[in-house]
């Protein structure tokens, strides 16, 4: 049976930006792929789609983010209960903030996604299992960090935690996420470090000139 989108739990959407960018030696999400800081074009973009959204980062990124001078919309901040365990403790914070909604999750450092990536995952969206995801290239793993989180994987991700088993993909593996095809194979386009930046900027610029 197809499952009913109308009785699906609501959407929330959160742009994790509480990594340190160590290796990219700048804070990777404040790089600008799409004319404003990537923080706030992923916030907007998920604006499109889901009923709050949500920038979720380290404690001390909360007044640096809310007192940007270009943050000329309201963006919303979660402050991460969970510190130094990864991306982790973003989905955590998120669930455990609103458990009875999902969760549209994005990392920062994900330059390709667009609107097409969005359309493609909540179309396919399955709320019976832990979570919709994308399969990464080359191992076809989900990609935990650009998913839909259903509520009930709260109580998943706490075990996991209370374990101390960090790896969102080790928790999406285990508990049969749904994983699909993204409609672009750049769409998962990871960026670290500066030369990935350069080429992922190089990415960008081919596909406007492409339209």
């Amino acid at each position: 049976m197809i499952p009913d989108i109308n009785r699906f739990p609501k959407l929330n959407g959160v742009v994790l930006i509480g990594g340190r960018s160590q290796r990219m030696g700048s804070p990777k999400e404040k790089i600008r792929w799409h004319g404003k800081e990537q923080r706030f074009y992923l916030a907007d973009l998920l604006q499109n789609y889901c009923e709050s959204v949500y920038i979720s980062c380290r404690p001390e990124q909360v007044n640096e983010v809310t007192a940007n001078e270009e943050n000329t919309s309201s963006y919303a901040c979660l402050s991460d209960r969970y510190v130094d365990i990864g991306p982790m403790g973003g989905i955590l914070t998120a669930l455990e903030f609103q458990p009875e909604r999902a969760w549209l999750v994005t990392a920062c450092d994900l330059p390709m996604l667009g609107q097409e990536a969005i359309n493609h995952l909540i179309q396919k969206r399955d709320p019976r299992k832990i979570a919709t995801a994308f399969a990464s290239p080359g191992n076809n793993f989900p990609e935990p960090l650009f998913a839909i989180w259903e509520p009930h994987s709260l109580s998943i991700l706490q075990q996991m935690f209370a374990q101390n088993k960090l790896s969102p993909r080790h928790v999406l593996v285990q508990h049969h996420a749904l994983c699909i095809q993204a409609p672009d194979g750049q769409t998962l386009t990871n960026v670290n470090t500066p030369t990935e930046a350069t080429l992922a900027k190089s990415m960008i610029t081919g596909k406007g000139q492409g339209r």
